[in-house]
């Protein structure tokens, strides 16, 4: 086989750029649709792919110049299997599919304008309360999709009709135009690159073949949903066409925020008002969770903002192994209204702090009074 420099018209000092540009210069000169019918100009299409293949990559250009194509063959790493349309497409700026196959007619060459097509996925938005995403639910959800129209059952014919060749392009679902250099293809709009339309369109769905129906799908709402979590119902989109598998229907759970509660993952929180003798004495307080009401110690001295966790009592997972944990923040409250009594009694309460050997009572204000202390005697 010739040296690669040479196919590719280049020399061996050749920049990255110079390579791709004389690449693309005769990729386009000796491609087989510009060449229909010409063998050699097919055999020096995949030369020149195979050539850029190798030097268009710096790492596989450098083991070609240590020890040529024997680097690429007898066991070595390869470098002739990528497709040559595909590396054609590829260095006309990655398009796979898009504006140099509508050039040369590519498109139409590897697919079929009549072939099946899927159809397209459908995405529902579903608001479900925290309470079922805690233990699941079933609802029901109306949308509306695309079906085969009941007349004509799909084939956008009226009844008693067939389907015939399009006369625009001849039943190839394209159209060419020249511009200067390039044919480009586009899609032929007499068919809409079906390639055959209706001898006579059905007057139910315009020719069609599909209508615009009413759907009512039971969907289940499994225990540890959260919101984002996708669902998927299969064959509920929109329908295929010409033997293509329908699509899918996506429900995307969405969860009310809980008056109480808070989530994050499996993990639910809550803040428990507590009065101040159980806060100072300790006790025992009752706290709601999502699994039902449960008993809380209060261990004597607890401060506001204090985390006790109760294990298992959170968010079950969606996978079925085991709950989260629950975490109740407590924190004190302060009574609005005191009768006499209750006043006198927190008065006495206050001086007996007054009185020596009380130190370490409060450790917090304590603390806080240490630190500040040299603020209080500034400008005294």
């Amino acid at each position: 086989m010739a040296d690669y420099y040479e196919i590719l018209e280049v020399t061996h000092e050749a920049t990255d750029t110079e390579i791709k540009k004389s690449y693309r210069r005769l990729a386009v000169k000796y491609h087989p649709d510009k060449n229909p019918g010409d063998k050699s100009a097919e055999e020096h299409f995949k030369e020149i792919s195979h050539a850029y293949e190798i030097l268009g990559n710096p790492e596989k250009r450098q083991l070609y110049d240590q020890y040529g194509e024997a680097a690429f063959t007898n066991g070595g790493m390869g470098g002739g299997g990528m497709d040559p349309f595909d590396l054609f497409r590829e260095a006309f700026g990655g398009m796979g599919g898009g504006i140099f196959d509508s050039f040369f007619g590519g498109q139409s060459r590897r697919s079929d304008p009549n072939g099946p097509v899927d159809g397209s996925d459908l995405r529902y938005n579903l608001e479900i309360t925290f309470e079922e995403a805690v233990f699941g639910a079933d609802r029901t959800i109306e949308f509306q999709r695309m079906s085969a129209c009941e007349v004509c059952s799909g084939s956008g014919c009226e009844p008693g009709t067939s389907r015939k060749r399009c006369p625009r392009c001849g039943g190839s679902g394209q159209i060419g135009m020249s511009q200067g250099f390039f044919t480009i293809m586009h899609e032929c709009p007499n068919c809409h690159g079906a390639g055959v339309m209706a001898e006579k369109p059905c007057r139910q769905c315009g020719g069609s073949g599909q209508r615009k129906v009413k759907r009512t799908v039971q969907v289940h709402i499994p225990p540890g949903v959260d919101t984002g979590t996708r669902m998927r119902v299969a064959g509920e989109g929109e329908p295929g066409l010409r033997g293509g598998r329908n699509g899918d229907l996506f429900v995307i759970t969405h969860v009310r925020e809980h008056e109480i509660f808070q989530r994050d993952g499996l993990s639910v929180y809550c803040s428990v008002p507590i009065d101040f003798p159980t806060a100072a004495l300790g006790g025992t307080v009752d706290v709601p969770t999502v699994t039902g009401k449960t008993s809380l110690e209060i261990p004597a001295g607890t401060q506001t903002g204090d985390v006790f966790t109760i294990r298992g009592k959170g968010m079950p997972s969606l996978r079925g192994q085991g709950r989260g944990d629950h975490y109740v923040k407590v924190f004190v409250e302060v009574p609005k209204k005191l009768s006499d009594e209750q006043r006198n009694a927190l008065k006495h309460y206050s001086e007996t702090f007054q009185s020596k050997g009380n130190g370490g009572s409060h450790p917090v204000r304590e603390n806080f009074l240490e630190k500040a202390k040299r603020f209080f005697q500034i400008g005294a």
